[in-house]
């Protein structure tokens, strides 16, 4: 006994009627299966036909009119961690604090001011979120710290591990030389094994370039895909074997692309120490520099770093001085609000305004800019 097939829906029974080339035979009122006339073959075909074309063109002319739109891929993507603002503005990231060193948050836009040069500037932007931020682990790897090295290592990756995980990441070591401890083909990472790796990959031996690293590192800096950018730096702050001056360093840090923290640890013997510089290098860009008594608190201060870092506010202006004069801009950023005390607002000390003389170099040494 023959077995009929199962019966299919409608709408896939349809479709071997409309791609059959040949019209299916019927049965005439007599019973008979007879062939068809040419008129009728030429009609059942020319109807074949023209459900073809029909099938066809509701295939085919929605992918024709879908490249005008751009498909997921193809659209800029909208980075959740990327601020929007245009050339002209000024970002800011900034620390708020009481009297007592404890990080304030909950603050509100109408709870800061800015001021520039002493005049008060309009707030475009303002928003508080722990937002992936791009960081250059700077690691003095000179002879002087060779002792330290084990501490410095183990700081700087509690530092990654209280970061955001979507952080991007990459590390310079330096002596007398300057060197990238990731791959070459690998520009960051936010993997601790890699972190570590890279570390360690130089021995601790030679004299210090510390100038020619923050150099090297805040052009390193500019690769990466986060909007907020902050250098650690760990290091006695002494240099002896750089091509680039304090001066130029200063300069360089002075256009608000990046934050710098520094920790300074130090050797009594050691004459080339100079926690100065760190210090400066921080107040210039709106970071902090920590001067521990002992390798102990290295670790705590690095988990610090990263607590603030993930706590900053952003605060973005136009300038009301619009003139491209390469002038170096003071900032000062004050915040109040009722029963949070006195707050201690930290954040870049100024920055130099662009300039259409190319002939023109600033010295950010020449200013010492007081927040």
């Amino acid at each position: 006994m023959r077995v009929p097939p199962p019966s299919l829906p409608e709408s896939t029974t349809r479709i071997p009627e409309l791609f059959s080339s040949r019209p299916r035979l019927q049965r005439r009122p007599g019973g008979r299966s007879d062939e068809f006339s040419g008129t009728e073959l030429r009609t059942m075909w020319g109807r074949g036909c023209t459900r073809l074309i029909v099938l066809v063109a509701l295939v085919v002319l929605p992918s024709l009119v879908r490249p005008q739109e751009l498909s997921p891929l193809q659209q800029s993507p909208i980075d959740d961690y990327t601020i929007r603002v245009t050339v002209d503005e000024v970002v800011l990231h900034a620390t708020a604090q009481n009297h007592k060193g404890t990080l304030i948050s909950g603050l509100g836009k109408e709870d800061f001011r800015v001021y520039e040069d002493g005049v008060p500037q309009e707030i475009k932007h303002f928003s508080h979120e722990d937002i992936p931020v791009t960081v250059g682990l700077v690691v003095d790897n000179s002879g002087s710290m060779r002792p330290k090295r084990a501490d410095v290592i183990a700081a700087a990756l509690a530092f990654v591990r209280s970061s955001n995980p979507m952080d991007q990441m990459f590390v310079v070591t330096f002596n007398e030389k300057v060197s990238f401890g990731l791959p070459g083909n690998m520009l960051f990472t936010d993997n601790v094994v890699q972190l570590g790796t890279a570390l360690s990959r130089i021995s601790a031996n030679g004299e210090t370039a510390l100038y020619d690293a923050v150099a090297a590192a805040l052009e390193h800096l500019k690769k990466g895909g986060r909007d907020k950018k902050v250098l650690i730096v760990i290091s006695d702050g002494g240099d002896n074997a750089s091509r680039h001056n304090l001066a130029q360093i200063r300069t360089i840090a002075g256009h608000p692309d990046a934050i710098i923290y520094t920790i300074g640890i130090f050797d009594e013997q050691d004459a080339d120490q100079n926690p100065h510089v760190l210090k400066q290098l921080a107040k210039d860009t709106g970071g902090e520099a920590f001067l521990p008594e002992s390798l102990k608190e290295v670790l705590p201060i690095c988990e610090r770093i990263a607590r603030d870092v993930r706590n900053q506010y952003t605060i973005a202006y136009i300038p009301s001085n619009r003139k491209p004069d390469g002038t170096y801009r003071n900032i000062l950023v004050r915040a109040s609000a009722p029963g949070r005390g006195h707050l201690v607002i930290r954040t870049r000390a100024g920055y130099f305004a662009p300039s259409v003389l190319p002939s023109a170099s600033p010295k950010a040494a020449d200013h010492d800019a007081h927040n």
